[in-house]
């Protein structure tokens, strides 16, 4: 064996030798010191120090949740005091049905105490409008009828021609009646899924006594229809078509007592009405002209458009479906 590796070897022997020496030593120090009395009170002190300091810190946060909770529960109190806003929506299938509903989903999410009545015209409900409630965050009520053939729209027919989503809004009607007491606060309003509605007109409708009404924006030809205000009283209705109306307003201009509502049990929206008469056909048996409550700063202010999405035009979408090149039916639009 070479020299250098034997006393490589060597080495390594010693190294090993002295390490263990010096563990054995160490061991019997520690058994040595077992019996030993110590002075530990510093330790002790500096860890009761930092036990009182963690103490102190608990009680802190703990009075900051209390204050915090102090503040929630007003709020949650000032939540469950408020009356509910029923807003009864009609929708029908159409290109742009889920746009018009995620817009007014969005503005309804900022209302509290709100519960959304959705009912779709059709024979069942369609997985389109099921998916958009249930990802939604906007409390809701799915319904659906269909209108009767003789009485809906054909796909050129002007959006006058014959009166809209009265099965609905009637269903809606019935629901309320059939699933809160009278004794239940609240306000239900008519919302249609394409117009614009300013979140101050939920605050202004929602202690509604009997019915409250306010102007509407863009609509009968003009730049707003209003009820006319005196004295804080309804003496009659800015509109230039058929004026003679016992109720001429749209739809998305008055409110009604939920309370009323159930009071009268039979008051609905007439199928067969004369066209421009379908709010009339609901308000006269429910109130009159004089018992009208004008909100919105005595009907001065405008807070909700009866705006309408242009009819997307789909000449090359048409083209392609010919050649067989349409878009991916299975994306959802």
């Amino acid at each position: 064996m070479p020299r250098a590796r034997l006393n490589m070897k060597i080495k390594l022997k010693n190294v090993f030798v002295m390490y263990f020496l010096v563990s054995i030593l160490g061991l019997l120090y520690a058994l040595m010191q077992l019996g030993q009395p110590c002075d530990c009170s510093p330790h002790l002190k500096s860890r009761g120090d930092l036990l009182q300091g963690k103490e102190r810190k608990i009680a802190q946060l703990q009075n900051e949740v209390r204050r915090l909770q102090a503040l929630v529960r007003p709020e949650e109190k000032e939540l469950q005091s408020l009356p509910t806003i029923y807003v009864i929506t009609p929708t029908f299938a159409r290109l742009v049905q889920k746009a018009e509903l995620i817009r007014l989903s969005q503005t309804l999410l900022h209302v509290k105490n709100l519960h959304w009545i959705l009912v779709e015209d059709t024979a069942a409900k369609t997985p389109l409008v099921t998916e958009l409630l249930s990802h939604g965050r906007v409390t809701y009520t799915h319904l659906q009828v269909e209108t009767p053939k003789d009485y809906k729209l054909k796909e050129n027919d002007p959006n006058w021609l014959k009166p809209r989503g009265v099965e609905q809004r009637n269903l809606a009607l019935q629901w309320l009646r059939e699933n809160r007491e009278l004794s239940e606060e609240g306000v239900v309003y008519f919302a249609d899924d394409d117009n614009t509605y300013s979140l101050k007109l939920f605050d202004e409708m929602r202690h509604t006594k009997r019915v409250s009404v306010w102007p509407v924006g863009l609509v009968g030809g003009l730049r707003f229809e209003r009820p006319l205000v005196e004295n804080g009283k309804v003496t009659g209705f800015y509109t230039a078509w058929k004026p003679n109306r016992p109720f001429p307003m749209d739809m998305a201009g008055f409110a009604i007592s939920l309370q009323l509502l159930l009071a009268n049990r039979e008051a609905k929206f007439d199928l067969l009405v004369e066209r421009g008469y379908l709010e009339s056909s609901l308000l006269q048996s429910l109130v009159s002209m004089e018992e009208l409550e004008p909100k919105a700063e005595n009907c001065s202010k405008v807070l909700v458009w009866h705006t309408r999405t242009e009819k997307p035009k789909m000449k090359q979408e048409d083209a392609l479906q010919k050649q067989g090149l349409g878009s991916d039916p299975g994306v959802e639009v």
